[in-house]
């Protein structure tokens, strides 16, 4: 039988950061850590289930500075961060966000940020877990004559999710952000450190993400976020995989990488066709897929059989008549649903509604059955709200 794999052998050293609420954090007995973009990421405080409830019925508190912010500025900013995305940035307002793609020339999904325009030439991205960084000071090369800055944004982000983060967010920086509309952000102080407070999350419940510009107060804000919680059951946690996955949210890494496009991943919604083609370097390719097709898609599955008792750990091969047609990339057992659900990558023609395959899981063969996605909330009412 295979020993279970010893954490302790995975070497640490300087070139994986800690972030700047990596010491409060420790205060609150994290259980568990993974390393995204090369930082150290709390990933688990409590059991899945029990961080679920939590941020379905109060507020949760996570640390995710680990979200690296791109910056694109300069004179030439929104030329450049244009090119990035096939999403067209001249609908996105200063003191706007919008959740884009970052795309090669082949339409290949780079990365999958939420945007912030800052000022009319100044972006962040803030990211999943890729080198999109370094994607876009190599695309710069091909670009000489913009007069572009590509940096790393000295900001960290946290995340205070569920249906009492309202309250408690008022209750920090004043009504005023009560009325902060989704996809939206302001300016603020929390324990006189500069913050910037989107309502944004990666939940699919109602939320607010906290961008600290002083990251030398890290423990101050941390604390004073908790302390400012209490009365309102604040507990931190890591992010919610039952809930992301329930609400059709995808993981760059995971879900989808380089190799698959918006339109496989149904994400059509944040390409514009309209856009030209000098205006991003993905555009073309994305006209020659809708009009050519796709050959697979990303499809929501319900997995019979006993509960799962943990997300999978690797990518679970699916058959249809002992031949493999495709592969699971995230599951896990939703409580609320009382199944085990998750993503499965099919042919396009298997992955119509109510197709039925095989899962090789962790936990023996199981039968499984294609169904819609979100699995909750399918027009995503609740984050709006």
């Amino acid at each position: 039988m295979t020993e279970p794999f010893d954490m302790g052998m995975v070497q640490r050293g300087a070139r994986n950061r800690r972030t700047p609420f990596y010491e409060a954090t420790q205060k609150y007995g994290p259980k568990g850590f993974t390393v995204y973009n090369h930082m150290y990421f709390p990933i688990r405080f409590d059991s899945f289930e029990e961080e679920f409830e939590a941020l379905l019925n109060g507020v949760t508190l996570w640390d995710v500075a680990v979200e690296r912010c791109l910056e694109i500025s300069g004179p030439d900013g929104f030329r450049f961060a244009q090119l990035l995305t096939p999403r067209n940035l001249s609908k996105c307002a200063v003191g706007q966000a919008k959740y884009v793609l970052i795309c090669d020339s082949d339409g290949g999904v780079i990365n999958d940020p939420v945007l912030t325009r800052m000022d009319e030439n100044t972006f962040w991205f803030a990211l999943a877990s890729s080198d999109a960084l370094l994607f876009a000071r190599g695309l710069k090369n091909a670009y000489p004559e913009l007069e572009v800055s590509i940096s790393e944004a000295d900001v960290a982000p946290l995340q205070v999710q569920g249906p009492k983060s309202k309250d408690l967010m008022t209750e920090l920086v004043g009504d005023e952000v009560a009325e902060l509309k989704y996809y939206h952000w302001t300016h603020a102080q929390i324990a006189g450190a500069p913050v910037v407070i989107t309502r944004t999350g990666w939940t699919s419940e109602v939320g607010f993400e906290v961008y600290l510009t002083d990251t030398s107060k890290g423990t101050e804000v941390y604390e004073a976020i908790m302390k400012a919680g209490e009365r309102h059951g604040l507990r931190p946690t890591g992010p919610s995989d039952i809930r992301r996955i329930e609400g059709a949210i995808f993981n760059w890494g995971a879900d989808m990488t380089y190799e698959n496009n918006a339109f496989e991943l149904g994400l059509e919604r944040l390409v514009d066709l309209d856009l030209a083609d000098e205006d991003c370097i993905s555009i073309a390719a994305y006209r020659t897929i809708k009009d050519r097709g796709v050959a697979r898609k990303i499809s929501g599955v319900v997995i019979d059989g006993e509960r799962f008792p943990e997300l999978n750990n690797t990518k679970w091969p699916a058959y249809l008549n002992d031949h493999e047609v495709g592969m699971v990339t995230s599951a896990i057992h939703s409580p609320r649903l009382g199944q085990n659900i998750g993503y499965c990558w099919l042919p396009v023609e298997q992955s119509q509604l109510g197709q039925q395959v095989k899962v090789a899981t962790e936990w023996g063969q199981r039968n499984a059955s294609v169904t819609p996605m979100p699995f909750v909330d399918p027009e995503k009412r609740i984050p709006v709200s």
